[in-house]
């Protein structure tokens, strides 16, 4: 493993400010401080740094000569999450908590940023972009929508994620999806409510929204090639409020992913089909709403070949994983790509804490991988913006 010098130097100092952000956690575009610290140390860099977009958001650009222009993204924002850790540097913001390791995030990205500043060894521009809002907010969306690749001209953007399970020192690196679209739906079954002694009297919502549940399950099974993914998850179910009596109406939540736009479609359509035709067949009626979420996060092949590239200079080839299945997580670092050509990888985050997934109260991002992907960042900038 090639970990920069710089940044091995620099690993008390990268895991000071991650403990730190760790314990200020705020929430989608509340991320003042964050924001702020995130500036201050820029600037104390020697970047000059643009603030505004998505409202918290921290754009910082370093230009070395002329040449090619990529961006590196990070997201800065927690999680609504009461942290059940007890240590020194947990979250004291009462029901905030950086329970996805975007404290990790910000802070291997200001290294990056502090080494690159300090001994830039590449020809171009790079853009550090600081992005608010990601956990269900759509900062990424906003921030492209604001205009950020106008003011900050990008030939690729890059992301990174942490991920648990994958062992330290590993990186993932997937050509094509990577994460799936995410969209929410509410289905009302609207029947005719009674005494639960009389139900021929009356039209059970139910009786109707269990048999839509089951119906659902179909579509994934028997209406998608069973060589492409999508899940179809009722969450909740709301109806009722007495023993003896039979609701007037049931609604139903849930959550659907698919990693195509084709698949989403059909999945769209075919929910509504499957609700009506059941409520229809016992005199009910369904009304469907879907939420439209995030895109499937999908890399683009070159810019992901290069990813794996810029990885196994820091890592080697072996610890370069590249036959990854895709997740059916969601990412907004998918407007992003929609934007311009990039690459997502996941970075190895070990079993720390008895192997505690993302958003678990008792996470915490492990900080003997801030070096690794750091370094990542400096190989990638320098691979992409060569002296020569």
């Amino acid at each position: 493993m090639k970990i920069h010098e710089g940044v091995q130097k620099r690993h008390q100092e990268m895991t000071n400010w991650r403990r730190l952000l760790h314990s200020q956690p705020e929430l989608a575009f509340h991320e003042k401080w964050t924001s702020d610290f995130v500036a201050d140390k820029l600037e104390s860099f020697g970047l000059s740094i643009h603030r505004g977009f998505a409202g918290t958001g921290v754009v910082a650009t370093l230009k070395n000569g002329e040449g090619p222009s990529i961006g590196l993204r990070a997201d800065m924002d927690a999680l609504p999450l009461m942290e059940k850790n007890r240590f020194e540097h947990r979250s004291q913001n009462e029901g905030k908590m950086h329970a996805c390791g975007h404290d990790g995030h910000t802070t291997m990205l200001l290294g990056a940023a502090a080494e690159l500043a300090e001994s830039p060894n590449f020809r171009g521009t790079v853009h550090f972009i600081f992005q608010p809002a990601e956990e269900g907010g759509g900062g990424g969306n906003v921030m492209v929508r604001e205009g950020l690749f106008e003011k900050f001209p990008v030939d690729a953007v890059y992301g990174m994620h942490n991920w648990p399970g994958m062992e330290p020192g590993e990186i993932g690196v997937l050509t094509g999806p990577v994460l799936a679209a995410n969209d929410a739906f509410d289905l009302e079954i609207l029947g005719k409510g009674g005494h639960a002694a009389m139900p021929d009297l009356s039209i059970d919502p139910i009786l109707t929204a269990s048999q839509a549940v089951v119906a659902l399950q179909s579509l994934v099974s028997r209406s998608i090639n069973p060589l492409e993914a999508a899940v179809v998850t009722v969450t909740q179910i709301h109806a009722g409020d007495a023993y003896n009596v039979i609701p007037d109406s049931v609604k139903l939540c849930g959550s659907i992913r698919t990693f195509k736009s084709e698949i989403r479609e059909n999945v769209h359509a075919g929910m509504k089909r499957i609700a009506e035709g059941v409520a229809a067949g016992f005199g009910a009626k369904a009304e469907l709403k879907i939420k439209q979420g995030y895109p499937a996060t999908i890399n683009s092949v070159e810019e992901s070949r290069r990813a794996a590239s810029a990885a196994t200079k820091v890592i080697g080839k072996e610890k370069v994983i590249l036959d990854a299945l895709p997740s059916t997580g969601s990412e907004d670092f998918s407007y992003m790509l929609q934007a311009r050509p990039g690459c997502y990888i996941w970075l190895g985050n070990g079993n720390r804490g008895g192997g505690c997934l993302l958003h678990n109260p008792h996470y915490d991002f492990n900080d003997e991988i801030l070096p690794i992907g750091t370094s990542y960042w400096i190989s990638l900038v320098e691979q992409e913006l060569p002296l020569t």
